[in-house]
């Protein structure tokens, strides 16, 4: 099974070009930089290390790219591992991987990506935490007749 799931930035805007022909089909590249869960043996331990990993999107996935990813955006991306090579102009053979994009997805708010740290709700509509820490809003004794489920 060939199957990726990366979370991480984009580094720069989406690169995106047109195929020729009839039908012409996006395809956008950018690189995610994805924090690695441990740093490097040589890395001090103040320093944040991360892998840069090569995307291409097709089709509407890659309309999508271009329309919404901006550098900095964080977001989800599944889909599968694709090596390649070919020869440079100086005659030097040159290896590729790229993870082909099958969906990709947000991975927080537009606030939160401009430096909120509310997540997107104003102060008023913020959530209170649970009593339990359980993760689950608590539910009112009696109103279990309005409930549609048992």
């Amino acid at each position: 099974m060939n199957k990726v799931i990366l979370m991480g930035r984009l580094t720069r805007d989406p690169e995106v070009r047109y195929s020729q022909g009839e039908s012409a089909t996006a395809v956008a590249r950018y690189t995610l930089a994805v924090d690695r869960r441990f740093n490097r043996a040589n890395a001090g331990n103040d320093q944040q290390s991360a892998d840069f990993i090569q995307c291409v999107a097709f089709g509407r996935s890659g309309e999508f790219a271009e329309k919404y990813l901006r550098k900095g955006t964080k977001v989800v991306v599944t889909g599968r591992i694709q090596t390649g090579s070919y020869t440079n102009k100086d005659g030097q053979r040159v290896f590729t991987t790229d993870v082909v994009v099958e969906d990709q997805e947000f991975a927080e708010s537009k606030n939160s990506s401009n430096g909120s740290t509310d997540g997107g709700y104003a102060p008023a509509d913020r959530p209170s935490p649970s009593d339990a820490g359980d993760g689950f809003m608590n539910i009112p004794d009696g109103i279990d007749e309005e409930l549609p489920f048992n």
